[in-house]
């Protein structure tokens, strides 16, 4: 039987409890989908995190070799410079001269 108030047969308070053992699933339900929520948020977090440090780790190593790139241009360069240095010592010492005066020049204006 139906009554037209509540507009629930005569199992009223089987319904009542269906709705009951629904909403308590549903709010397990909303919880287990917080935790997986919260542990693929940590998982991503935890993956980024290592992405990070490896570029980190790449860009140090490739800094690394450049620097030791450089090291080795600058030792060959004055290598170079003293040998040439060695060989024509007047020709270096007038060109020494040279930027000196220009360097003058430049430092009047």
């Amino acid at each position: 039987m139906v009554t037209a108030a509540t507009g629930k047969s005569g199992n009223g308070a089987r319904s009542v409890s269906d709705l009951e053992a629904d909403i308590n699933q549903l709010k397990a339900d909303i919880e287990k989908l917080t935790e997986q929520l919260a542990r693929t948020g940590e998982h991503g977090l935890g993956a980024a995190r290592r992405a990070a440090t490896q570029g980190a780790e790449q860009l140090r190593a490739k800094g690394e070799e450049a620097v030791e790139t450089l090291r080795e241009n600058a030792r060959d360069i004055e290598a170079q410079i003293t040998s040439n240095v060695r060989e024509k010592p007047i020709t270096s010492l007038a060109i020494a001269a040279g930027v000196g005066f220009l360097f003058a020049l430049i430092a009047r204006r």
